[in-house]
């Protein structure tokens, strides 16, 4: 994979309330947790040390109270901002160019080097066996500046907000003049009473005499609304001269205590390894690989690694209209993403990552059913299912987009349709992965019958409506799939199924019910709910992508056609971008409005593509389809949940679910166009 798209920027494109567009933002991670870099060099969002841990630096969702670490000329409106990816790499790279010379922001989270070890020997043979095993993750946030032309001056802020901006902290400067001859590289502490934090910079002169080359002098400030002091710098940078700056914990004793530019040389050398070689197992060789590989990337840096758990994004409460109040927290792992997840891992060739990702829903899914057969809808990324919600009063959100939410209500919602995602997912993975255990297969028929139990309820469905419960469209389908698949697998596996006959009849009950009230005739279109029997809803898209319906039947077709009409004549499309259901006339207990669905869109990319096997005018639209959805992507091919009216992202950001569905109607539309 060649270095990714640059983009080119402008570096002063705070809006006037002090806040970039969402699409202005580059993510680095190390499958423990995130961070979100700007054009302008800031980080303005990071959670640490985990994914759902509490934030350290939030700006995003408060420009005064929320913290941020900024590297950038003092003067960005004289400069040029290009930002891209280091070639096969989650390394991030911000360059700033002016008349006087041009410098690289690099900035990464670590990766270990594999050793081989030996196995031990305990079944007392004389043939010996080794194992590959990572060595120590540095758990650092490695900040690295060079100077490649002439000479640059930057400013350094560091301003952590602990606790989500709640916590108090102190910041103590050890070295208030700092260069490449200090013995240590440990220069600046930040303690609240349960966290401590240290700053790391070490000083690189490129061969140049430390005597006169570059050096830094920090000082404290107060901002106001922060609850602790930051600290401020300046450093001019000449030809081959750089500065690295290294946040981690403060403990008592460190593998590594001091801090080198050859021991961080080391690290990025490590991690540029790691990421090529990972991307190497990619089977993609089809058309926008360019896209599909950042995707994949995207993907891994939402893994947490010591569960195998995927969280939905990395960010909370982005809202899904600038002002309203949809803002959500979506740093946890659904059930419900399962079935797409299995399925791009295994086609993918990340037989690993289906593997680990199969094994936490598999614990989930033996340890979490009730014990009538029902499973929580989402779990956290260590498994658990207590996911209370909150409200952060203090903050006041990305834009002014109040309430900013932590945890998610939705956890103890009644939604139906994670019994087929899940079930698609198991069938998936059996079918392309490894074969399913027994232990499996027997809460599998546990929890199918269970289902035969609920499939006469409404419930909250896939778009987690916070009012009334209804008899979604949508949940009915999947819940067919979750018998369909069931039954399958039963078949396949010669596995023994005492209820397939009840099994049997629900899936073709459920079948018939929905065409028959799940349809309305008059519109020529599939609906909502059986109890809003005239509003639309895009999730119908997904029918032909898990072969409830073929997608050359003509009610799809014909609810194809209404959905590519415009909102106002009774649509869901809007400049080629699909909205999941017209907010303005269905009321789903929130209020307020959003934008366009990213996933909605690019399964009407798949749904037409599966009828272009049969007329090839729809081969033509979803092609047409998918490259004006690429437009919308950011400088980096990242995609948020939606997408506004005036092109701007909105919504957490990067979605899993947006850049599963980009893989699969990528992958599906590629094997069309070539006859595959």
């Amino acid at each position: 994979m060649s270095a990714s798209s640059c983009g080119t920027m402008n570096p002063s494109a705070r809006d006037i309330m002090g806040y970039l567009p969402i699409e202005h933002y580059g993510m680095i991670g190390n499958m423990r947790t995130c961070a979100l870099v700007s054009v302008d060099g800031s980080i303005d969002f990071m959670c640490w040390p985990d994914f759902d841990s509490p934030s350290l630096f939030c700006r995003l969702l408060d420009k005064d109270k929320g913290g941020y670490f900024r590297i950038a000329p003092p003067d960005l409106a004289s400069c040029t901002a290009k930002q891209q990816y280091l070639p096969s790499s989650a390394i991030l790279q911000t360059r700033y160019i002016n008349e006087d010379g041009a410098v690289n922001l690099l900035d990464f989270f670590p990766r270990p080097k594999y050793a081989n070890i030996l196995t031990p020997n305990t079944v007392r043979t004389s043939y010996r066996e080794t194992r590959s095993v990572p060595e120590e993750l540095k758990q650092w946030l490695v900040r690295r500046v060079e100077c490649i032309r002439g000479h640059f001056t930057l400013d350094i802020e560091l301003f952590p907000a602990f606790d989500y901006a709640r916590e108090p902290h102190t910041t103590t400067i050890l070295q208030q003049h700092k260069n490449a001859d200090d013995s240590q590289s440990k220069t600046v502490t930040f303690h609240t009473k349960d966290e401590k934090f240290q700053l790391d910079v070490c000083i690189d002169h490129g061969g140049d005499d430390s005597t006169t080359g570059a050096s830094v002098d920090f000082e404290k400030v107060q901002r106001k609304g922060m609850l602790g002091e930051g600290v401020v710098a300046k450093v001019i940078l000449q030809e081959g001269q750089s500065i690295s700056f290294v946040l981690r914990r403060d403990l008592q004793h460190h593998v590594t205590d001091h801090i080198t530019p050859a021991i961080l040389d080391s690290q990025q050398h490590d991690t540029q390894l790691f990421w090529y070689n990972w991307l190497a197992k990619s089977r993609y060789k089809g058309a926008w690989r360019e896209v599909v590989h950042r995707s994949l990337m995207i993907l891994k840096m939402l893994t947490y690694e010591p569960t195998g758990a995927i969280v939905a994004a990395p960010t909370f409460s982005i809202p899904e209209a600038i002002g309203g109040s949809r803002n959500w927290d979506y740093r946890f792992s659904w059930v419900r993403d399962s079935s797409f997840t299995i399925y791009i891992f295994l086609r993918m060739g990340f037989t690993d990552e289906a593997d680990a990702y199969m094994g936490f829903m598999s614990d989930r899914f033996q340890k979490s059913l009730t014990k009538e057969g029902g499973l929580p809808i989402m779990f956290t990324i260590r498994g658990e299912t207590d996911i209370p919600e909150q409200e952060l009063d203090h903050l006041e959100g990305y834009k002014g987009s109040k309430p900013v939410r932590i945890g998610n209500g939705a956890a103890f919602h009644l939604q139906f349709d994670i019994y087929g995602e899940l079930m698609d997912g198991i069938y998936l993975y059996n079918k392309y992965g490894k074969p399913v255990s027994w232990d499996t297969w027997v809460s599998v028929r546990k929890m199918l019958d269970f289902v035969l139990t609920i499939v006469d309820q409404p419930d909250m469905s896939i778009w987690e409506v916070r009012n009334k419960k209804q008899h979604f469209v949508y949940s009915k389908i999947m819940l067919w799939v979750a018998f369909d698949r069931g039954l399958r697998l039963a078949d396949k596996r010669c596995l023994p199924c005492p209820n397939r006959a009840k099994w049997l009849e629900a899936r073709d009950n459920l079948y018939e019910e929905i065409m028959e009230k799940g349809y309305n005739t008059e519109m020529k279109s599939f609906i909502q709910s059986y109890d809003n029997p005239t509003m639309l809803d895009s999730s119908i898209l997904i029918a032909p992508l898990v072969f409830f319906i073929t997608p050359n039947d003509p009610r799809f077709l014909n609810t194809v056609d209404r959905i590519l009409l415009p909102l106002e004549k009774g649509g869901l499309t809007v400049t080629g971008l699909v909205h999941r259901y017209n907010s303005e006339l269905s009321d789903d207990g929130v209020g307020g409005d959003e934008g366009a669905f990213s996933m909605c869109t690019f399964w009407l990319v798949e749904a037409l593509t599966r009828a272009g096997a049969y007329d090839r005018k729809y081969l033509v639209r979803a092609v047409n389809l998918f490259e004006n959805m690429l437009s919308f992507s950011n400088h980096h091919s990242m995609f948020s949940e939606e997408i506004s009216r005036t092109g701007e992202q909105l919504g957490n950001t990067p979605q899993a679910f947006s850049h599963l569905a980009l893989i699969s109607a990528a992958f599906n539309l590629d094997r069309a166009m070539n006859n595959h």
